[in-house]
């Protein structure tokens, strides 16, 4: 099933599900409890981030190829770091350019993303999958002069000004993607395929990846986890692809769809 959260004409927030059509019915309930599908036709005013996490953890350099271009090993644990919760972005809105704060390296990372549907700690492998809610496109975006450079050897400076985390457009529930191996994610600019690649290159699985998240740690529904970029991002390029004011950056991820955001100047 494919969920999406919406504004209606009255400006509450709904969910709906999408139809074989491209139609969308209102949902009762909510991703992380129980719900129901209605007959009713959802009135679409605008389609929103499919949740609203309450904790973003990201993996660094976990695709082999990306790993290599960039030069850094994945070493013998993933590479983790957070983003706040004020990187979120939905759908169709703008990724803000940190003019304030400045960069002349901002660069896009198309990642799939987990979103946990239930409260778990110190899961195994064989379960890990029992506690996803569904699963969606993201960019996890990145200054790379802050990421690098100027954020006191931490990524999270670089990684976390607003609008840095846009997710969507849908939420694919578990029984549609049974097993997120194998999805082919490609990342465009202005249209030119800048990152073509497929989750099965991952150095950890989705499963590794939330047993090792688990670890003495709890995480709570509405989690958000990305779970790193493949090969082919703008600082790899020679020369390198910033993003710059007015570009438009695509996401498409197999049974998913494709997250699209214009990068404007703040």
């Amino acid at each position: 099933m494919k969920l999406i959260r919406y504004c209606d004409q009255s400006g509450k927030i709904q969910y709906a599900a999408e139809q074989a059509g491209g139609a969308y019915l209102r949902v009762e309930g909510n991703p992380f409890g129980e719900k129901r599908v209605t007959q009713e036709p959802a009135s679409v005013a605008k389609i929103l981030a499919p949740v609203i996490p309450v904790m973003i953890w990201c993996i660094g350099q976990n695709y082999r190829r990306h790993a290599d271009e960039v030069g850094m090993s994945s070493g013998e644990y993933p590479v983790v770091f957070g983003k706040g919760p004020n990187t979120l972005q939905d759908p169709g809105a703008p990724i803000a350019i940190p003019t304030h704060a400045g960069t002349a390296e901002l660069d896009y990372e198309g990642e799939l993303v987990v979103i946990i549907g239930k409260a778990c700690k110190d899961v195994s492998r064989e379960r890990a999958l029992e506690y996803v809610a569904g699963y969606t496109c993201g960019n996890d975006v990145s200054a790379r002069d802050w990421q690098l450079k100027k954020g006191g050897t931490q990524w999270c400076r670089g990684k976390s000004f607003d609008t840095f985390a846009p997710i969507g457009p849908c939420l694919v529930t578990p029984d549609s993607i049974q097993d997120p191996s194998g999805l082919r994610i490609q990342t465009t600019v202005n249209g030119r395929v800048m990152q073509d690649g497929n989750t099965s290159d991952m150095v950890r699985d989705v499963p590794a990846l939330i047993e090792f998240l688990t670890q003495s740690t709890t995480l709570l529904p509405g989690t958000a986890i990305f779970t790193g970029t493949p090969h082919g991002v703008g600082m790899a390029q020679n020369p390198p692809l910033w993003l710059k004011d007015g570009d438009e950056v695509s996401i498409t991820i197999d049974k998913i769809g494709t997250l699209a955001n214009t990068v404007r100047q703040h």
